[in-house]
């Protein structure tokens, strides 16, 4: 019943109005910006190791560590992996064109947020959506800039920041050291818990309080460290299953193409199916794509905020990367070894009903042989750090919400701090499909105040844009 619940308003949040609002304003974005996600690509990745001066807290390779340190988690293994179990292997193609416009999209929010950015009298620097409608667009838009801030809290809270993530992590662990669920430590109603969840969860609880505790700076440490360590590992082994099952790929990409606009069905009767099936590939994708990378979410901006640099131009594009990474790379690791894996009707008849990690850690034993222990045990490494850098980076997002909403009181934060805590500490107790559409929710209505202030700020972007390259003309 509950779940049931979710899903309608799920459906209603991410209607068709909720996709055209986030498709247009990466288009609009990419014709404003000058199509700066193709043109410009290569400049913005040699600009992340860049120095530069100017007021600011953290670093452009720490601010974009920082971001990725909550996008790449969850929805990259686990989420991939729902979007294609609900939309079809087509979803994955949707997530790629959300991605593109997406890349657009993730420059601008990430360089308005340093343009009307706030420094604090203390010296610490605050900026994000917020600011960007309040001083953007004025003061009588404030409501809306409120309206994002209180959605960013429920986001961090409820959805992408805590359940989600520990549920993925102590899923990993169940299904790496009790995948038969022998040691049952408790029971709730119809569902059971193993040993390995509470312990998985409580472990997991401590080490990200200490660290929440410690603020901005200690989270920026262990994100620089963290995360290019496990992105590498994880591509290396997406490399693997892509070369080790190189003839398989073409099939792959056809039949994403082939479900991506329903080109399975015929006239007549299935014409229905077919309109329903590309809605629904379109609808997990481009919900799964933003959960991923959340370009036009509106949170990477906040991070952006407090980089230490005089040109918000030059950090937007540096932050755009993070879409790439994330989605074009990362997602794409996944996607394609579950796809790899389902074109093989062996596959299809064992893998059964499974979701989340299940499906992923299936796919890609499948995809590189073997008993399949080694690759589960790695993935739960690969995940479990992933999903934990994302806890922490949206502690932070959702902190910043709460700091523009109660006008800087730090102690009301603090509070915030320790139920945060909270929440990650029962979020294993939840189902995989609720938590998952609890964050969808929570995301869409986040991405809708951010995409309308885009939309209406585009000439501003696209000012910028031409200011920043008529100044540095060798870099056109």
């Amino acid at each position: 019943m509950f779940d049931a619940i979710l899903n309608q308003i799920d459906d209603i949040v991410w209607g068709i109005p909720t996709i055209i609002l986030i498709l247009a304003t990466g288009l609009v974005l990419t014709i404003r910006a000058r199509g700066i996600q193709f043109t410009k690509l290569g400049r913005a990745f040699k600009s992340i190791f860049k120095e530069n001066e100017g007021h600011g807290e953290l670093s452009g390779f720490s601010a974009l560590c920082t971001a990725l340190s909550a996008t790449i988690g969850t929805g990259n293994i686990v989420g991939v992996a729902t979007a294609i179990a609900a939309g079809g292997p087509g979803a994955l193609f949707w997530m790629w064109i959300a991605a593109i416009l997406g890349t657009a999209t993730k420059f601008a929010e990430c360089m308005l947020a340093i343009k009307y950015r706030e420094v604090k009298e203390d010296g610490h620097v605050l900026g994000g959506p917020f600011y960007t409608i309040e001083k953007g667009m004025g003061a009588k838009w404030k409501w809306l800039a409120i309206l994002f801030a209180v959605f960013g809290v429920l986001a961090g809270l409820l959805g992408i920041g805590t359940m989600t993530q520990i549920n993925g992590i102590t899923s990993a662990v169940n299904m790496a050291f009790d995948s038969n669920n022998a040691n049952i430590a408790f029971t709730i109603g119809e569902n059971s818990y193993t040993w390995a969840t509470v312990i998985g969860g409580a472990v997991v609880t401590i080490c990200a309080a200490l660290v929440i505790l410690g603020g901005l700076k200690r989270i920026s440490k262990v994100a620089e460290k963290v995360v290019p360590a496990m992105a590498i590992i994880y591509v290396f082994l997406g490399l693997s299953v892509i070369l080790m099952n190189a003839t398989k790929v073409p099939a792959a990409f056809a039949l994403i193409f082939k479900s991506a606009f329903g080109f399975k069905a015929v006239a007549g009767g299935a014409v229905g199916w077919t309109v329903k099936q590309i809605t629904e590939s379109m609808q997990k994708g481009i919900a799964r794509g933003i959960f991923s990378n959340e370009a036009g979410l509106g949170s990477a901006p906040i991070a952006a905020a407090p980089v230490q640099t005089n040109e918000p131009v030059e950090q937007g594009m540096v932050n755009m990367t993070g879409t790439v990474i994330d989605t074009l790379i990362v997602c794409t690791m996944t996607g394609l070894a579950i796809v790899i894996a389902l074109c093989d009707p062996t596959f299809i008849a064992s893998s059964g009903n499974l979701k989340g990690v299940q499906l992923t850690a299936a796919a890609l034993s499948f995809d590189l042989g073997g008993d399949g222990v080694s690759v589960q045990f790695l993935l739960m490494l690969c995940l479990a750090f992933f999903a934990f850098t994302t806890i922490l980076g949206w502690d932070y997002y959702s902190e910043k919400c709460l700091e523009y909403i109660t006008n800087g009181r730090m102690k009301l934060v603090f509070v915030y701090r320790l139920i945060y805590i909270v929440a990650i500490a029962i979020g294993p107790y939840f189902t995989v499909n609720a938590v998952f559409t609890i964050a969808d929710i929570t995301n869409g209505l986040m991405a809708i105040p951010n995409c309308i202030s885009l939309i209406v700020l585009s000439g501003v972007v696209a000012e910028e844009v031409k200011k920043y390259f008529a100044k540095y003309p060798t870099l056109q």
